[in-house]
């Protein structure tokens, strides 16, 4: 009688300590994004961290510094060397049809694939 009383206890107390476990974990992986976000927000809070950051990502300058772009060749030919990606327009329902006329048109256009692309001759 004693072990039919226990054992759902233990298996609830044991249940809860891996909850706990799990829940304590969460915590101080919070704790730790919470203070690295903390620490990126102090570093945000310095203007020359800010001014920094501008010269790098937008490309900003000073007034008569001066800025060079280097391009590099092989983007512009790789560009040139695609074939641009078609361009696929359906044509325009009828403003006289019906909503449904509409939908339908487009669910026929949508069934060819092919639609857009140049006819091979």
């Amino acid at each position: 009688m004693l072990a039919v009383t226990l054992v759902p206890t233990l298996r609830s107390v044991l249940a809860q300590r891996s909850d706990t476990a799990a829940l304590q974990q969460s915590i101080a992986a919070q704790r730790e994004s919470v203070s690295s976000l903390e620490r990126q927000a102090a570093l945000w809070k310095d203007p020359d961290y800010i001014e920094v950051q501008a010269r790098q990502r937008l490309k900003f300058v000073r007034i008569g510094d001066r800025a060079y772009t280097v391009v590099d060749p092989t983007r512009d030919a790789l560009k040139q060397a695609t074939a641009p990606a078609p361009v696929v327009s359906a044509p325009l329902a009828n403003d006289a049809s019906p909503w449904y006329g509409k939908l339908w048109q487009s669910v026929q256009i949508a069934d060819r694939p092919a639609a857009g692309l140049p006819q091979k001759q």
